[in-house]
């Protein structure tokens, strides 16, 4: 694991911690939907950068 699958594992933790803020706070749902699609994007390149798949 290096930098850059760390990092981008914690902006997508990051980002899922907004998703939840957002809903208790009532937020549009566009802007939780955003928050929710670039979230997994974080996440799954973090992934797939632990996995070596993606160099």
């Amino acid at each position: 694991m290096n930098g850059t699958s760390t990092a981008l594992i914690l902006v997508g933790l990051f980002l899922v911690g907004g998703i939840i803020s957002f809903l208790k706070q009532g937020m549009p749902k566009s802007v939780i939907v955003l928050l929710g699609i670039s979230a997994v994007l974080c996440l799954a390149a973090g992934a797939l950068r632990i996995k070596g798949l993606w160099a």
